[in-house]
């Protein structure tokens, strides 16, 4: 079966399949430098015991609202997979990559993957997409193969094969909430959202959090993606009287909001917070509309640790001056490989984790990270703020 997908910079009427081997990339991301080992006659083999590359289903967005994440988690996943293939690979045998489009607006991803695995052609799964194609992933083939879900979501996710990595909406909104509130004296919050699960499950918790820090949330609203006028919506953060706003849109709704947000004059009076906000967006932004924008990730690009200087120094090298803007989604993809990496080295982890009976479990990041089992992961969470192009980290958490 063929699904069609298009990159952000492919050109207009020029379909792809849904899922191709990695051997050139994408357009939009640049060629690595050096190679990694070929199979010589180009054929698949099933996966078992007798396969000789340990194949990995690369779930990325493609196209649509989330696609502007795209290029930077293939070539982040593609520097994990030259630094493995150097090693021991997976499971002790070389890997590859084969790209699927994990976009929403990819109305057969399901079918796709349960294809892929039903034939064998995939040995695992690592990658990102928005919580409800996570949700549509797992209900077509969880349980069959581990699956690596990188980026931050909402929590709660537990289902055989899938270990959830990423930063919580707990672990990124309660201290963050509570530090703003207590240094800018923000009281009364409004809610803005994408309508699905990430954002309606995040604001449940921040409710809570801002009840705890002595404010009250005097407006929410959520909102389809692909909104062209936020018109409605500012008008109802002026009504309200909001002196802050958590925003919880995605890739390009996120741009388009924030980007009205600031032609609307609001910056100045209100404080924004995000906890999908990173670097790519906030290029796509724009510095004249980025003011008084704050946001809370285990990542940002700025870190001057000796992990993250190391890991920035091989991506450029990898890459040269024209890689993509390196950004916590895409360094996800990066640990998630890692991860997958070392959770098979004992291969007794990978039939799940719901029951939460694994030992806690370091793997190579950018960051000090350990995963801790049932879809707990330890690792540092910071607030910055936004300071034209770049993030200011204000506090780690």
């Amino acid at each position: 079966m063929q699904a069609h997908f298009s990159t952000p910079s492919m050109a207009e009427g020029r379909p792809a399949t849904a899922l191709r081997t990695l051997d050139r990339a994408p357009a939009g991301v640049p060629a690595r430098r050096g190679g990694r080992p070929r199979r010589g006659d180009g054929q698949r083999e099933p996966r078992g015991g007798g396969s000789s590359v340990f194949r990995i289903g690369l779930c990325a967005p493609m196209r649509g609202t989330a696609g502007i994440w795209g290029p930077s988690c293939i070539a982040s996943a593609q520097l994990a997979e030259a630094e493995l293939n150097r090693g021991a690979g997976v499971a002790r045998r070389p890997c590859e990559l084969q790209l699927v489009d994990a976009s929403d607006e990819s109305p057969d991803v399901e079918d796709t993957l349960r294809e892929m695995v039903d034939r064998g052609e995939v040995d695992a799964l690592v990658g990102m997409c928005i919580s409800s194609v996570r949700q549509r992933i797992v209900g077509a083939v969880g349980g069959r193969v581990p699956f690596v879900y990188t980026c931050l979501y909402e929590g709660g996710a537990s289902s055989p094969g899938l270990f959830a990595i990423g930063e919580t909406a707990e672990r990124q909104l309660r201290p963050s909430i509570a530090w703003l509130s207590a240094r800018n004296r923000v009281k009364r919050w409004m809610l803005v959202g994408n309508d699905y699960v990430w954002p309606r499950v995040s604001h449940r918790i921040a409710q809570q959090c801002i009840a705890e820090s002595g404010g009250e949330v005097v407006a929410e609203t959520f909102v389809p993606f692909g909104v062209d006028d936020y018109s409605e919506v500012l008008d109802q953060l002026r009504k309200s009287r909001a002196d802050a706003v958590l925003i919880s849109m995605v890739g390009q709704d996120a741009v388009n909001f924030n980007r009205a947000f600031g032609r609307a004059g609001l910056a100045a009076r209100v404080l924004r917070l995000s906890c999908a906000i990173e670097e790519n967006l906030l290029l796509a932004i724009g510095a004249e509309n980025t003011e008084n924008l704050h946001v809370a990730l285990g990542y940002f690009s700025s870190l001057q640790t000796d992990a993250n200087l190391s890991f920035k120094e091989r991506y450029r090298a990898c890459y040269g001056e024209r890689a993509p803007t390196l950004n916590s989604i895409g360094q996800s993809v990066y640990e998630g490989m890692h991860f997958l990496a070392t959770l098979l080295d004992d291969e007794s982890r990978a039939s799940g984790d719901a029951g939460g009976r694994q030992a806690p479990l370091p793997y190579a990041s950018a960051r000090t990270a350990i995963y801790m089992g049932a879809g707990a992961n330890h690792q540092p969470m910071y607030l910055a703020r936004a300071e034209g192009h770049s993030f200011q980290v204000l506090a780690r958490f």
